[in-house]
This record gives C-alpha cells, sequence and structure tokens, in this order.
C-alpha cells in the first residue's frame, strides 16, 4: 500500500496512459494529426473550466442550462467517438462512475431521484488551474495532466479539487476528454 502512495506523478500517468490506450480507445484517425502539446492541455482545461462557469451562469440566467451542458460535453468529452472513455467525478458515491454521455450530463445538470445534484449548476464563478505535470506519450497522440483546480463559488469561497485528465484528438484535431478523474483531497475531519 505505502508502494502505491508512494508512485511518482511519471509513474502514475504511465499507469493512466496504459489504461487509457488499449485498444478500446481510438486515437484521431489514420494517426495524421499533429501531437498533442502541453500548450494544448493547457487551452483545454482553460476551455474546460470556462464552460462549467458558463453553465453555471446560464443556470443563474434561467437559460437553458441543460443545452449547454450539453454542447460542453461534445466539446470536451470523447463520448461517441468510438472512444471509451472512464469519468469518475468529484462528488459521486452510489454512481461512482459515468460511463456514458447520459451519465455525465446527470452528474453535471443532475437528475432527479439521483445523488447528482448538478456540479456545474452550483454555480461557479471561476475555475483555476495548477498542473502538478502533463505527459505526453511519445507519439504525441495522448496527454495526461494531474494537479489541483479550483472552483470559486458565488460567495467567492474556493474549492481544490485534485483531478488526472487524459485527452486524445478526434479526427478534427480537437483535443478530447478520454479520461477524467476527479477527488476531493484527503482530510483528518
Amino acid at each position: 500500500m505505502k508502494k502505491f502512495a508512494s508512485v511518482s506523478v511519471l509513474g502514475l500517468s504511465a499507469l493512466a496512459l496504459a489504461a487509457c490506450g488499449a485498444d478500446e480507445t481510438v486515437a484521431a484517425e489514420g494517426g495524421d494529426s499533429d501531437p498533442i502539446t502541453a500548450e494544448e492541455v493547457a487551452e483545454a482545461q482553460k476551455a474546460w473550466g470556462e464552460g462549467i462557469v458558463a453553465i453555471g451562469q446560464t443556470f443563474i440566467d434561467k437559460g437553458d442550462f441543460r443545452a449547454r451542458a450539453e454542447e460542453h460535453i461534445r466539446t470536451h468529452y470523447a463520448y461517441g467517438d468510438d472512444a471509451t472513455v472512464l469519468f469518475k467525478p468529484t462528488l459521486a458515491a452510489e454512481d461512482q462512475f459515468r460511463e456514458n454521455y447520459d451519465e455525465a450530463l446527470s452528474y453535471f445538470v443532475g437528475t432527479e431521484g439521483t445523488e447528482d445534484g448538478g456540479f456545474a449548476i452550483a454555480p461557479y464563478t471561476a475555475v483555476r488551474w495548477e498542473n502538478h505535470g502533463t505527459v505526453i506519450d511519445e507519439d504525441g497522440d495522448m496527454a495526461v495532466a494531474m494537479g489541483n483546480y479550483y472552483f470559486t463559488g458565488t460567495d467567492g469561497n474556493e474549492t481544490k479539487v485534485e483531478y488526472s485528465f487524459a485527452y486524445e484528438k478526434d479526427e478534427n484535431g480537437d483535443l478530447k476528454i478520454v479520461l477524467h478523474h476527479s477527488s476531493l483531497p484527503f482530510s483528518t475531519n
């Protein structure tokens, strides 16, 4: 157990790459797209955070926040792209893993009668990223990033969340999330 807890960032990233790089996931068709860069990962993270804020703002404005969340998922996740998406959201206990588009949507906007209260409609006013590291495989067709991201609530308080994301490019050369794992930091309280 102690050995697992002391796995390096590189080792953890390699494990994630191995898990996501199985035949179940498909990189950009034909492998013709440019290699993923760390800058593209940072841009994808920024856009993802802005999307979460936009969903919440649309909710506050009494707009179609569900449609905004659907667009967010289509834009950022590889659901429907012949890829397996491994999604373990932060605030999930009963349904820990979101294996398909509808389960991801439920997490972001809520579903009555489930544990899903709608993470993205909390709402948040900002998402700030602190990458601990980004590893890009030698072919440049998958990147894994991990670190902390901070969600600022409407009261101005930040909530720190730990994350690991893995990305692949789709056939259009856009980064898509194929692994998203978030958790709250360990607390002795």
